[in-house]
């Protein structure tokens, strides 16, 4: 088979489209014809070492997958050659073929594209699990989101919408903006780019406080980090909730004055090892989350795809922070 391989430490440029034997499926395992990879910005991190889990080399980035089964290994049951399937392995998903152990699928719904499957669970599972779980986001209740029109920006923005919050996109351009409001945000705001001297990160900070209102944001979901987090902390309201998704423009040091001032909570939101953890809740989560698809509350926003020898040039471009959305690599 072929898999996009990452043989040394580097960017996207690194990658090498190469032959690996077919995968064979162990015991509790299937095998699994890899249709399409979404690409994630975990993708650009762990290609260059930077990401908390280091495979070992060589391996393939991509880590959610939609497929075919096209073998099954002993002792599983539930699953049959031919059934439709989405994963999320955390890497390995730019390859032809993947071993996966039976209990890390999930059943692809029925006319619904390998293109949207494989775009559905990280950013929606992370988000439902963020703002419930963590957030415990309310009816009526003020959600703030950075990076609203990435892939989990945009699903915080119509999952807010689907538990009947007010949500106010923030984002770094119009064009981001006019995408934040079609997934259903109440409000945008275009912040500038970062780096952010004393009185720049002021500015911000009323930028956001003017746009959540004088109650404050109940709950902020940051999947940005860097210069941004500050600001955006001071918008909170009493007793508010601010998540830490992930870190594209740095890891954040916060003032913890500021968590006293507004007697809120920090929390980290970990998905994977929440998933691993409680797999039950986490089903119920997948579970719902299907149902909102099939109501046609959340949709993935799949605004690119890629063909698989182009698989590094959809994660540089995700790095670059020019997706809206999510990008694809179609990979057979």
């Amino acid at each position: 088979m072929k898999a996009l391989l990452s043989k040394a430490i580097g960017g996207p440029e690194t990658l090498s489209l190469d032959d690996l034997p077919d995968p064979v499926a162990g015991k509790g395992q299937v095998v699994v014809a890899v249709k399409a990879c979404a690409i994630n910005f975990p993708d650009v991190l762990i290609i260059e070492d930077k990401y908390q889990f280091k495979p070992a080399r060589p391996f393939a980035p991509g880590g959610e997958i939609a497929g075919v089964i096209e073998s099954i290994g002993e002792g599983v049951s539930g699953w049959t050659v031919g059934d439709r399937v989405i994963a999320v392995p955390g890497h390995g998903g730019l390859a032809e073929k993947m071993a996966l152990g039976a209990g890390q699928l999930f059943r692809l719904p029925e006319g619904r594209s390998f293109e949207d499957g494989a775009a559905l669970l990280l950013t929606y599972a992370t988000t439902i699990h963020a703002l419930l779980d963590r957030g415990r986001l309310k009816e009526g209740q003020t959600l703030l989101v950075l990076g609203a029109a990435g892939g989990v920006g945009l699903a915080a923005i119509e999952l807010g919408k689907a538990f009947g919050a007010r949500v106010v996109a923030a984002v770094s351009s119009e064009e981001k903006a006019a995408a934040a409001k079609a997934a259903g945000a109440d409000e945008t705001l275009v912040y500038g780019r970062a780096p952010f001297d004393k009185d720049a990160s002021k500015a911000l900070a009323e930028q956001f406080k003017a746009a959540v209102g004088p109650k404050g944001a109940d709950v902020i979901y940051d999947p940005v980090g860097g210069d941004y987090a500050e600001p955006a902390l001071r918008s909170i309201a009493w007793e508010g909730r601010y998540l830490v998704v992930g870190f594209p423009a740095g890891i954040p040091k916060l003032p913890l004055n500021l968590t006293l001032l507004k007697s809120c909570d920090v929390c980290g939101v970990f998905w994977g090892a929440f998933a691993a953890r409680d797999p039950q809740a986490n089903q119920a989560h997948v579970d719902r989350l299907f149902r909102l698809w099939s109501e046609g509350k959340i949709a993935p926003k799949v605004t690119e795809t890629f063909a698989f020898a182009d698989g590094g040039k959809a994660i540089a471009k995700l790095g670059a922070r020019e997706v809206i959305g999510k990008v694809v690599v179609r990979v057979s």
